[in-house]
């Protein structure tokens, strides 16, 4: 394995990571933002105000984007298994 390789794969790696995580992190920070703007409006600071929706935003995205991502990430790990004798080389 070449140092080139070795970065490569972990630029995949990394760039698969970010983009299983962006649809959950996105929907969070969508759900925290009009929590927010509710709260500043209302004048209602509770803290724990924020936590409930915003969890209910992220399962209820899991749901819908966990076939994608399972995709996602076992084509990327069949990739990897069936390239060994590649990689050992």
């Amino acid at each position: 394995m070449t140092p080139e390789f070795v970065v490569e794969l972990a630029t995949e790696a990394i760039t698969l990571t970010i983009l299983l995580s962006m649809p959950m992190l996105g929907l969070g920070l969508a759900v925290g933002l009009m929590v927010s703007v509710f709260q500043a409006v209302t004048q209602i600071q509770e803290m724990t105000l924020t936590f409930v929706p915003k969890i209910l935003a992220v399962f209820i995205g899991l749901l819908f984007a966990a076939p994608w991502m399972l995709e996602k990430i076992t084509s990327f790990t069949i990739h990897l298994i069936e390239n060994i004798p590649a990689y050992i080389r």
